[in-house]
């Protein structure tokens, strides 16, 4: 049996009534969707209880990303970022034409928002990703709102909290709530992970109306299906039963993170439905184990192993991978 363990996806197959909502839904893909998204952006706003005129959509949440970044950021101006991080940054500058500008994480594993909120003076936007992918650290949520308040008015802060609801919610920045006193925030979530509809391509960012306006108007007709909008609609009103899936990875995750630390393998604390090895020295051994057991993970080389959560035999097959 292979584990397939490297793009962070939900290891669960989507609910019974969200599959089934998809089925009948099938029957109609003859059929345009509407030319702009318009009830799917009602529903997210009505479910997040903030103004529709606030909300905006995408493909996946780095679609929304991407829409963002062309609406604000003027070709060979600077898109700054942590690094090592999302790998979709580099290429949303590519596409952008913005300057790529990677500052260094923190030995910790951490992004320094010190150096982050420097850089982007001089640049047209800044994303933080949080908690951070790959190695699965959360931000202080002061320090983060206090980074906000550091870059100036005409940057775009872009918050890339696609992992959030795997955050125990004492510990999660409510950063919608800032979105009235940082009018330049967006702030990206994504139906593609806690919710298990990576295959749909639904992100969401939230925003002050001016800035939502902006983004939107980059929005493309058509461009997300009816299947997406029917699958996203009955995941809402099944969020209980997915909030119990989202307990049950962080359950895993937390029981794989004792048995590797305990077993001698540096690996950090996580927020996110995946965990950091931080094992610069160790890539390829780690890599020979874990295809032995027939796990595929994400190899960093020279800085380490992004491991994501799966379900129960393939977070077994991993523990045999590092005991054996």
């Amino acid at each position: 049996m292979h584990h397939f363990l490297a793009l962070n996806e939900n290891p669960l197959p989507p609910l019974a009534s969200v599959a089934a909502e998809i089925a009948r839904t099938v029957d109609g893909v003859n059929r345009y969707p509407e030319f702009f998204p318009e009830r799917l952006k009602s529903s997210i706003a009505g479910w997040l209880g903030v103004p529709e005129a606030q909300v905006v959509v995408g493909a996946g949440s780095v679609g929304v990303a991407l829409q963002a970044l062309q609406a604000r950021v003027r070709p060979g101006r600077g898109l700054v970022y942590g690094w090592r991080n999302f790998d979709a940054y580099p290429l949303l500058a590519q596409m952008t034409g913005a300057e790529p500008v990677q500052v260094p994480l923190l030995p910790d594993g951490h992004q320094d928002l010190v150096a982050l909120a420097k850089a982007a003076v001089d640049a047209d936007a800044v994303i933080v990703c949080n908690p951070h992918n790959p190695t699965g650290q959360l931000l202080d949520a002061a320090e983060l709102k206090e980074f906000v308040a550091l870059v100036p008015s005409d940057t775009l802060v872009v918050l890339d909290e696609a992992y959030i609801e795997f955050v125990a919610e004492a510990e999660r920045p409510d950063a919608l709530a800032w979105i009235r006193e940082f009018p330049n925030l967006l702030v990206l979530r994504t139906f593609s992970k806690a919710f298990g509809l990576a295959g749909m391509r639904v992100g969401y960012g939230v925003a002050h109306p001016d800035l939502a306006a902006r983004v939107n108007g980059f929005q493309l007709p058509y461009s997300m299906s009816s299947l997406s909008l029917a699958a996203v609609e009955s995941s809402l009103r099944a969020e209980q039963e997915l909030q119990e899936r989202v307990r049950f990875i962080v359950a895993q995750r937390d029981e794989v993170f004792r048995a590797l630390g305990d077993g001698g393998w540096r690996v950090l604390p996580s927020h996110t439905n995946f965990l950091w090895l931080d094992e610069p020295d160790r890539v390829e051994q780690i890599r020979t184990r874990l295809e032995g057991a027939g796990v595929t993970a994400r190899y960093y080389p020279g800085e380490g192993v992004r491991l994501t959560l799966g379900d129960q035999a393939s977070n077994a097959a991993v523990l045999t991978a590092f005991t054996q």
